[in-house]
């Protein structure tokens, strides 16, 4: 099924969560700096690139809702956009309140950062989720998508290894 938020003809959600993706995962980059070097700065922009990632979580994630009620309902597409869209959520919220807790400037406890650093690993799950969506459900990209595919996790040739002479 093709999205039904679209720009230019592309989905409109697949071309915004770059942003809270790279930036979230990016604040905790400067969290992992910040800790180990105690230079302030570092984390000053571990808490700014966190308000950019909140942000831009919260202009993504409409297209992605409008996407998801489009898809029908019953299908494994419905169940892993769910997951993927309930996720993400936890993901926000928990990056949320490592922001709430921190001060603009300085490096944040160890305890604060704790709080991105969940959301960080939550965020791998749910991109994998969405991932699933895209490519192996064709959520968003194909009219004729096979909406209850079985997960890229139990397809034959996941993990067969490909040589010159299979691929054609």
């Amino acid at each position: 099924m093709r999205s039904k938020a679209r720009f230019l003809g592309h989905p409109i959600h697949q071309m915004l969560v770059v942003f809270p993706l790279g930036l979230l995962a990016t604040a905790v980059v400067f969290d992992v700096v910040a800790l180990a070097t105690g230079k302030p700065v570092m984390g000053a922009v571990a808490y700014w690139m966190m308000a950019a990632g909140l942000v831009g979580a919260v202009v993504a994630s409409p297209f992605g809702t409008i996407d998801w009620l489009a898809i029908p309902a019953g299908t494994r597409a419905k169940r892993i956009g769910a997951m993927h869209g309930g996720g993400n959520l936890v993901v926000a919220a928990l990056f949320l309140v490592s922001w709430l807790l921190r001060e603009p400037e300085g490096v944040a406890p160890l305890g604060v950062m704790a709080w991105s650093f969940a959301g960080a690993g939550l965020a791998l799950v749910t991109a994998w989720l969405g991932g699933e969506l895209v490519d192996r459900l064709g959520v968003g990209v194909d009219d004729h998508a096979n909406l209850d595919a079985p997960s890229s996790l139990q397809h034959d040739d996941v993990a067969a290894p490909r040589d010159a002479a299979t691929v054609r």
